[in-house]
């Protein structure tokens, strides 16, 4: 599997709730390495960027009215597979459809307060990471149980 990086957001519902480290926790259980982290307010121009795909569909302003609603934490995850590994964990994107053990399973319960986003595709992960993470911002460093989780 190819080494690679996605972007992960705690929502504001996550951070409102004091759940980000639960959340945190649970995609670093499962090996994947955080390469960048950090607590910002998402502004209207970042969440237009974010999410210039559904420009003109009807859920549009709500999406962008949310993100913006309080701080974001922003991660960087990389390893193998990070994309499709985050996303199990994640869990679907509707909570009522969303796995026992999945953060969004677990921990929310409507479509519009999943407490999670994250990359979709490799496409996709490329141009996240970059809106919220520039080069400098992100360390690529070894850890002691890379040996215990990379073969």
């Amino acid at each position: 599997m190819a080494n690679e990086k996605t972007l992960i957001l705690v929502k504001p519902d996550g951070v409102q709730r004091g759940i980000a480290g639960q959340v945190i926790g649970r995609l670093e259980a499962t090996g994947l390495r955080i390469s960048g982290m950090k607590l910002l307010q998402i502004s209207d121009e970042l969440a237009a960027e974010h999410y210039g795909e559904h420009v003109g569909k009807p859920f549009y302003s709500g999406l962008v009215a949310f993100i913006t609603s309080g701080p974001v934490v922003a991660i960087c995850l990389d390893g193998p597979g990070a994309i499709s590994i985050a996303r199990k964990v994640m869990g679907s994107t509707n909570p009522a459809e969303a796995a026992p053990g999945t953060i969004r399973g677990d921990l929310a319960v409507e479509i519009g307060r999943n407490v999670i986003h994250g990359s979709a595709n490799e496409e996709d992960a490329a141009r996240e990471v970059a809106l919220y993470f520039s080069e400098d911002e992100l360390v690529d460093y070894t850890r002691a149980i890379d040996d215990w989780l990379i073969e």
